[in-house]
């Protein structure tokens, strides 16, 4: 009991901490309630690390803690929301450059106290499925398509029909957000959400989602998501102008410029917060600016729309299908880990590997599969000789047994040629196999406290990763040469088909 007051107590200072960080950056002084949400989820986003995760990662660490299969409205307690934020962040870590690593134990609490501050107002310790599915999908980086079709996904039919009861409930969990950072009043759930955003009597495809949420403007109560992609899309977007108010240089981020006042134009903060200088009102209309142009590329872009013909206004988003594609069964694309033995922790421990010993002990096996099917060709190709130096000359003509017998001769010589090469090539993968098997089997005790045999531990180890790029090539240049063996047979066959020789045919097992 003392260790869950305990618990407790160190969940709602880490919450007012981050909140006590957000309102330090000052976003509540931006004038647009829009705005203000966008910025202080952009905030919330940053500060635990999830702009860096997109949505495949995410759909990712989901299957990986088996919550794809569970019912939506299925409940999860704080330990296994916490399980599924350590998979994101612990393999976000594992992509990052070592100069960029992230402080993975803080992520998972502030993201964790934020979504049970917004999901779980009362302290019950739960949050449904479909809670932390929206909330993740709807904070995390990456394409705002991709994540509304994910989106889209979990509020559709198997027929590819969004139902409307499900989009309801998206909008019930999805607005939970901005009253979390307490703009509430602007953008909290209401009875009426859903039904300004789509008509109940037309049926809505995942074009038809895509091009409601994507438009400009958006539904009135999900503004703020487009804007929040905008507004990490123009975070160092360089503008050399010179803001009318506060005369700074140049700008960074949005740039605003008035439709009324000649040349009169805003840095995002002095536009956020209202700011307004000479003629200039803020009742007058303004434009948002996502980017910077030189007066020589508008004229350039002004003269290709004016000479162009075909409309040059790109659609928001590609065409899908009405019917949904049928899910990838993904069940045995990623194996399980296989139990690594002894000698392989040492390596691993000892030297950073570049190739896995499962790796490895596969391309042997497939390596001994292809020599059993090189011995057969082999020895068809034997046969073929075999045959073609006993077939009775006889029955044809002078000229045409010397031409036959000097094609045959060569073919043969080249058969001969190819298959000396090839065996050296047996012999040398043999070799290497045995300098590999060699080289896995360290003693662990001896390595451990033996420094001079750890150096000749790592000098063994490079020379294993250099074997296993001669053996790769060499199964390569195995491949070509079956290639070639077989080309040559099908030739040699042919023409003695023609000469009226009958074979045996060749059987590949």
């Amino acid at each position: 009991m003392i260790e869950d007051s305990g618990k407790r107590g160190n969940t709602m200072a880490e919450r007012r901490q981050l909140f006590a960080e957000m309102r330090a950056q000052d976003l509540d002084r931006i004038r647009l309630s829009t705005y203000r949400t966008a910025c202080k989820l952009r905030f919330v986003q940053k500060k635990c690390n999830l702009h860096l995760v997109d949505i495949w990662n995410v759909i990712e660490a989901l299957r990986e803690n088996a919550l794809n299969n569970l019912d939506p409205n299925t409940e999860l307690n704080v330990a296994r929301l916490e399980a599924v934020l350590s998979t994101i962040f612990y393999q976000l870590n594992k992509r990052m450059p070592t100069t960029h690593q992230i402080h993975v134990e803080q992520s998972i609490s502030l993201l964790l106290n934020f979504l049970l501050a917004a999901f779980d107002p009362e302290g019950h310790g739960k949050i449904s499925v479909f809670a932390v599915k929206m909330a993740l999908a709807t904070l995390c980086g990456g394409k705002i398509m991709d994540k509304l079709r994910y989106i889209f996904s979990m509020i559709s039919d198997s027929s590819g029909v969004m139902v409307y009861g499900r989009y309801d409930q998206f909008l019930r969990e999805v607005l939970k957000l901005p009253t979390a950072v307490f703009e509430g009043p602007s953008f909290g759930y209401t009875e009426q959400s859903a039904r300004s955003c789509f008509s109940q009597q037309k049926k809505v495809t995942l074009n038809g989602f895509l091009d409601t949420l994507m438009s400009d403007p958006p539904p009135q109560c999900l503004v703020w998501l487009p804007l929040l992609h905008r507004l990490a899309n123009v975070e160092n977007v360089f503008h050399p102008v010179e803001c009318s108010y506060c005369h700074s240089e140049s700008m960074m981020g949005f740039r605003y410029r008035c439709q009324q006042c000649h040349n009169y134009q805003l840095c995002q903060d002095c536009f956020w917060r209202g700011h307004a200088g000479g003629s200039h009102s803020n009742q007058h209309q303004m434009k948002e600016y996502t980017s910077w142009k030189s007066p020589a590329k508008k004229l350039t872009n002004a003269l290709s729309k004016s000479l162009s013909c075909a409309s040059s206004r790109e659609p928001l988003h590609p065409m899908f299908p009405d019917q949904p594609e049928k899910p990838l069964n993904l069940a045995h694309i990623v194996p399980p880990r296989p139990v690594t033995s002894m000698n392989d922790t040492l390596f691993s421990h000892s030297v950073p590997s570049s190739g896995s010993p499962f790796i490895t002990r596969s391309m042997l096996e497939s390596s001994n599969r292809l020599d059993e099917e090189h011995r057969l060709i082999a020895r068809y190709a034997a046969r073929l000789a075999a045959e073609s130096s006993s077939s009775p000359a006889q029955q044809r003509s002078a000229p045409d047994i010397s031409f036959t017998m000097d094609a045959n001769k060569q073919q043969r010589q080249l058969i001969a040629e190819l298959e000396n090469k090839n065996r050296e090539i047996l012999q040398e993968i043999q070799r290497l196999r045995l300098e590999h098997e060699q080289a896995s089997q360290p003693t662990p005790e001896k390595a451990q406290q033996n420094p001079t045999l750890l150096a000749e531990l790592r000098l063994l180890r490079q020379r294993k990763d250099e074997l296993e790029q001669r053996m790769s090539a060499l199964q390569e240049s195995r491949r070509e040469l079956m290639v070639q063996l077989e080309g040559l047979m099908k030739l040699l066959k042919e023409e003695e088909l023609k000469q009226g020789v009958s074979y045996v045919p060749y059987c590949r097992s």
